[in-house]
């Protein structure tokens, strides 16, 4: 069993959001294309957020969406944080 569950990580990710707005997150897909991202972005050398010694990049990844350590970013965002950098 996965730990957190998707919908677990959902909710984490959808905290902020206030009502009327709509959420940043609503389906799996997003989750799972978020963490793999994340995962890569470790694999590739990103320092990881959380402490979790001897875990696969995936599991810190999910970890780290977990505990609020990273954040989902809309397209709209995305491609504002882009322009930033």
């Amino acid at each position: 069993m996965l730990h957190p569950s998707y919908a677990d990580l959902i909710n984490v990710v959808n905290s902020g959001v206030e009502e009327g707005e709509d959420p940043v997150v609503n389906s799996r897909y997003s989750i799972v294309m978020a963490t793999s991202k994340r995962a890569r972005q470790i694999i590739a050398g990103d320092e990881e957020l959380v402490e979790c010694r001897g875990k696969k990049p995936l599991s810190v990844a999910v970890e780290e969406l977990y505990q609020g350590k990273v954040k989902i970013l809309s397209e709209e965002e995305e491609e504002e944080d882009e322009k930033c950098d």
